[in-house]
């Protein structure tokens, strides 16, 4: 994927955003690929909700090594595993919930990556929401991250709020209503926009 032309949009649409662009080069949103069906990339958001990302990723390395003998996960797998086990490895009660919930789902039905990639953004939040435990910021970062769509602004997302309040110098974390004010220059490239943003924090 060659974000050469939105990286140029970005930086003439947003001087801020720019300098941002120019500190940290060209974006590698595309090498930081997740494979995996709709079960391995939902598990793996629940997992990381309202955690730090190294916290997350051993808690999810863990969860994957109580199947070693999948190639891929199944709903069937987790739905066979007690609740005692899926604790063990980190997950929280609510966590151990969502994934059951979201294991069920996709076992009565719920759409494979490739039908979800003939929908729009906004169909494909409103179909996934319905699983326990799923909001709109876990749906945008399947768009972002598995999707590879490339306009979407997580407005609730932590890293995000962050990274706005010190680049354009507000005083507090900026709420929904304002992330969405700033970012609309940046559409129709609002995903690499979000990739510059968290990287400006690192």
């Amino acid at each position: 994927m060659d974000y050469s032309i939105a990286q140029t949009t970005l930086k003439q649409a947003d001087p801020i955003l720019g300098t941002v662009i120019d500190r940290v080069g060209n974006c590698t949103l595309n090498q930081e690929p997740h494979q995996g069906e709709l079960l391995d990339a939902l598990a793996r958001s629940i997992i990381y909700q309202q955690l730090s990302g190294k916290a997350a990723a051993a808690i999810h390395r863990r969860f994957l090594q109580l199947y070693p003998e999948l190639n891929l996960l199944t709903a069937e797998a987790i739905l066979s595993t007690s609740d005692e086990t899926l604790r063990s490895v980190g997950l929280s009660r609510s966590k151990v919930l969502y994934i059951k919930d979201l294991a069920q789902r996709i076992q009565v039905g719920l759409p494979p990556i490739a039908h979800l990639e003939t929908l729009d953004n906004e169909s494909i939040i409103q179909l996934l929401t319905q699983v326990k435990g799923i909001g709109r910021w876990t749906v945008q970062m399947l768009l972002i991250f598995r999707l590879h769509r490339w306009d979407v602004l997580p407005v609730d997302d932590l890293g995000i709020r962050s990274a706005i309040r010190k680049l354009y110098g507000l005083e507090e974390l900026p709420d929904k209503k304002t992330v969405e004010r700033i970012g609309q220059v940046w559409k129709p490239y609002q995903t690499i926009a979000s990739w510059y943003l968290w990287r400006s924090l690192d």
